[in-house]
């Protein structure tokens, strides 16, 4: 494939099988060991009602996170996929996220999506059928405040003011229609790291959205004078083989895999290779995970790669290798360019630290 080039950026669903203080404080070393290797963004998924230990991920406040983080790093991009938008107060999301931004110099990239879950929007007293109206006045609100415009006619205007946020919003989506509302409102896309529900392989489902993306972009004269962004968020893991890789990832794929099929979206009695293969993962050596990487149909329109371990949950000093791999042999063989001359040690923070 030929190189192109795009920013480099891990994603975490903030798992570990650890107590939470430790955890948290893991993840932060973690983001700023990442920024050493030269990773351009670190991103935090939203999760709620989860502790990280034992569901998705202790992500319910990704932008309290990532202050955290901010205060640690000095270059690192910090970026949230997603925050389920229609949940949220648009106003006091604005204001979070202004703040953060201000807070780090600019370095906040702001994912949202419409979301899903009868039982999650019930329990934010959140009509599920009301999702769609309530994630369009959300993206309308944003665009409005960020553009230091009245939040309404004739009311105040948001402060702190952030205005370059305006072009780092961007919409996780699940379909060409998805795809289309995202490049009509001027944000960028998010595409997630498989596409469930479908027998086809991940990226040849996705590339139609990518592409319709594109051309509704270039539709919108709003969005004249201004670049395209899409970030691929994928499992990726390097490891020194591909028996490694898996009995690395094994644990994490085996239960998440066991939820989807309870849930109707993955078949039953599927080996571990095909439950991988389901989860559109990318693994094994560098040079397996290049090979497989290079028929990655969506990977050539990504102008951010978003690599993420999950549903794997690896110990943190896996972790830190495989992000030193990513980093020194897979991103390069694209078309990447590290910032540092030589690769940073791990932090002794992160040693030893068992995530499993």
């Amino acid at each position: 494939m030929a190189a192109h080039r795009f920013r480099l950026g891990f994603l975490s669903h903030l798992e570990a099988h650890t107590d939470l203080p430790h955890l948290y404080r893991n993840f932060i070393d973690l983001f700023r060991y990442a920024e050493e290797l030269g990773f351009d963004s670190g991103w935090v998924a939203q999760h709620h009602f989860e502790d990280g230990r034992s569901g998705p991920g202790a992500g319910a406040s990704p932008l309290t996170f990532l202050t955290a983080v901010a205060e640690n790093t000095t270059r690192l991009r910090l970026g949230t996929a997603v925050v389920t938008l229609p949940l949220e107060s648009p106003i006091r999301l604005a204001e979070d996220a202004a703040t953060l931004d201000v807070i780090s110099g600019g370095r906040l990239e702001l994912g949202i999506s419409s979301g899903n879950g009868e039982k999650l929007f019930q329990a934010f007293g959140v009509p599920l059928d009301e999702k769609r109206e309530r994630t369009t006045e959300g993206i309308n609100l944003l665009s409005r405040a960020y553009a230091g415009k009245p939040l309404f006619d004739g009311g105040p205007i948001l402060q702190p003011q952030s205005p370059g946020l305006r072009d780092r919003i961007w919409q996780g989506v699940f379909s060409p229609e998805g795809a289309r509302f995202a490049a009509a409102a001027g944000s960028n896309l998010l595409l997630n790291r498989a596409a469930y529900g479908y027998s086809e392989r991940t990226d040849l489902v996705q590339r139609p959205w990518a592409d319709a993306y594109l051309n509704a972009w270039d539709e919108n004269p709003a969005n004249a004078g201004r670049r395209p962004r899409i970030g691929l968020s994928r499992l990726i893991y390097p490891a020194k083989d591909k028996e490694t890789a898996k009995a690395q990832l094994r644990d994490g794929i085996e239960k998440l895999a066991q939820k989807m099929v309870e849930g109707g979206r993955f078949p039953a009695g599927l080996s571990l290779d095909e439950y991988l293969s389901r989860f559109h993962a990318f693994y094994g050596s560098p040079d397996d995970v290049i090979e497989q990487l290079s028929d990655e149909q969506c990977l050539p329109l990504a102008t951010d790669i978003l690599c993420q371990v999950n549903p794997g949950v690896p110990d943190f000093d896996q972790l830190a290798r495989t992000l030193e791999l990513i980093a020194t042999q897979v991103a390069p063989a694209f078309g990447w360019k590290s910032k540092p001359k030589t690769v940073p040690e791990v932090p002794v923070s992160l040693r030893g630290r068992s995530a499993a």
